[in-house]
């Protein structure tokens, strides 16, 4: 993967959050670059849990989909090989990536991920709903995540389509 240099990317707001447009296959199928993660607590706490300048990207295919982010400049391992290396460098790795895929559906302006694999376990077999916008021909997703508890947020992305 060939990484891209920082871009600053104007904050979503409120009135982009759903515009109950309707999306097919055909706005969504290719590669998208990740350009910001945000996610905004009910309490008011704003967090980019990447970092302020992921990298990532989501691709759509005609069935199936695929997604991974990561926090820009991640450390390599000093104290072993992939599956040797202390538990800190290993927890180090977890906390700064994610990825999942699976099968995906689209309903109205929100696209349904049936997630097969993950990196996060308690995803597998699940769904994971976004609602989706386009935005001068950028892919904005958001999602509410862990509703109902204190942690209960709501996570804001905005891609571009990935040059080859």
């Amino acid at each position: 993967c060939r990484r891209m240099a920082p871009r600053r990317v104007p904050e979503m707001s409120a009135s982009n959050e759903s515009s109950g447009t309707a999306l097919d296959r055909a706005d969504v199928v290719g590669r998208w670059s990740l350009l910001s993660w945000r996610q905004t607590y009910d309490d008011g706490r704003v967090t980019h849990p990447m970092g302020e300048q992921p990298v990532g990207y989501i691709e759509y295919g005609a069935r199936h989909m695929s997604c991974m982010l990561a926090r820009r400049g991640r450390a390599p391992f000093t104290s072993g090989g992939q599956w040797n290396a202390n538990a800190a460098e290993k927890a180090g790795a977890y906390d700064s990536f994610m990825s999942y895929c699976g099968t995906y559906e689209i309903e109205g302006d929100v696209i349904v991920h049936h997630v097969m694999m993950s990196l996060f376990p308690n995803w597998e077999g699940g769904v994971q709903r976004r609602r989706a916008q386009l935005i001068d021909g950028r892919l904005h997703l958001l999602a509410r995540i862990e509703e109902g508890t204190p942690q209960a947020r709501t996570a804001a992305l905005i891609w571009e389509r990935a040059a080859d």
